[in-house]
């Protein structure tokens, strides 16, 4: 789960869109895994797979809540600049 959030550069789209659609990317990403993390929850009953679980959903949750932030800093200095 520690994997850094990687920006890969297009060619010919300005470096401001391109970190909006990886933000975009890998806030899609967090929230399929996230999804999948409850569906895991539900599934089972033995208390070190929850326990698991409820770790995962949380770490997943604290990843989408920095890519939210970061999508909102990265609106807020487009705002600035336009």
């Amino acid at each position: 789960m520690a994997e850094a959030v990687k920006f890969r550069r297009r060619r010919g789209s300005a470096p401001e869109e391109e970190e909006r659609q990886q933000l975009r990317e890998e806030m899609e990403h967090t929230r399929l895994m996230l999804s999948q993390a409850y569906a895991d929850f539900n599934v089972h009953s033995d208390p070190d797979l929850v326990d698991s679980c409820v770790f995962t959903i949380n770490a997943l949750r604290s990843r989408y809540s920095y890519l939210v932030r970061q999508f909102k800093l990265l609106e807020a200095r487009k705002g600035d600049a336009g």
